[in-house]
């Protein structure tokens, strides 16, 4: 488990330096000819967003999902105790509670520290699992706040949106603006703009979902390590997968957050989840939490 710990959290560094290029790649490349100036757009640009999400994020994903907060032990004990003897054991604050009125069993970790962390946990999925697997599912959403997932996933998710609004304001500039230089000069721009146009926002959403499928994974791990009881959250991810039911209120924007795709699966999803998913299978996930418990 360690060792699927340590090699995770390499691969996710690895992943976000490659979108951070990415993104000053396109900023210096949507700005020709005044490259260096729309290159410290770009990186002005992202440190704003991630300014905002920093310190309301959190507060956006939660009214997006219609949860509301546990204010005290009594609303919800069995829920309350749990998440409070499992935050204990892993040497976390104690995070705040969410409830969100969904019969689909999912759950998610947000904020921006394990000081200002939250969990939300679906009724649908309080009401499926038993004792030990919601164990599982708690534990594997705190381990995306003590390994900071919360903090990783939410940078990305505002570099990638950068590059959205980049391709927004090479479109504007090319179309609307005027540009300096050469026809030839001009021409040459468009063609390396549109490649970039087509493949920077596809590039980054894929690194998005690479980066999401590993920290699931480390997540998986970690969460085992919490309980020693991996078959607890293998158990809950099969009843999870076999339930298949798409939230309510859950946009695509915050589908990586959550332990299961709140978006549902159907057949060309599954078959080509490696690719297009934001989570690795499930069935995935299920055979490595159970080697994890046959590993001696």
């Amino acid at each position: 488990m360690y060792k699927q710990i340590d090699a995770n959290r390499q691969k996710s560094f690895l992943l976000i330096a490659l979108l951070a290029g990415l993104l000053v790649l396109a900023g210096y490349a949507y700005g020709y000819p005044d490259n260096y100036s729309s290159m410290a757009f770009a990186i002005v640009l992202t440190f704003c967003l991630t300014f905002f999400s920093w310190f309301g994020g959190d507060m956006v994903v939660l009214k997006t999902a219609g949860a509301r907060q546990i204010q005290r032990r009594e609303e919800n004990t069995y829920v309350w105790n749990l998440v409070e003897n499992l935050s204990i054991t892993a040497g976390l604050p104690m995070p705040k509670i969410y409830l969100i009125d969904d019969p689909s069993p999912n759950a998610f970790a947000t904020g921006r520290n394990p000081e200002h962390a939250s969990i939300a946990l679906t009724t649908g999925i309080v009401q499926l699992l038993e004792n030990e697997e919601l164990e599982g599912v708690i534990s594997h959403e705190l381990s995306h706040i003590k390994n900071l997932d919360i903090r990783w996933m939410m940078l990305v998710a505002v570099i990638v949106g950068s590059l959205s609004l980049l391709t927004q304001y090479f479109l504007r500039g090319s179309f609307f603006g005027r540009r300096r230089g050469t026809n030839q000069e001009n021409g040459t721009y468009m063609i390396v703009g549109f490649i970039l146009l087509i493949l920077s926002p596809v590039i980054g959403e894929m690194i998005k979902l690479a980066i999401s499928r590993k920290r699931e994974y480390l997540a998986d791990a970690s969460g085992a390590l919490l309980t020693r009881y991996p078959e607890g959250l293998a158990r809950a991810l099969e009843k999870i997968s076999h339930a298949n039911q798409p939230l309510a209120r859950a946009p695509q924007a915050t589908a990586h957050l959550w332990i299961a795709n709140p978006l549902g699966q159907n057949g060309a999803t599954r078959r080509f989840a490696n690719f297009f998913s934001t989570h690795p299978p499930i069935a995935d996930r299920i055979n490595e939490l159970r080697k994890m418990a046959n590993a001696k």
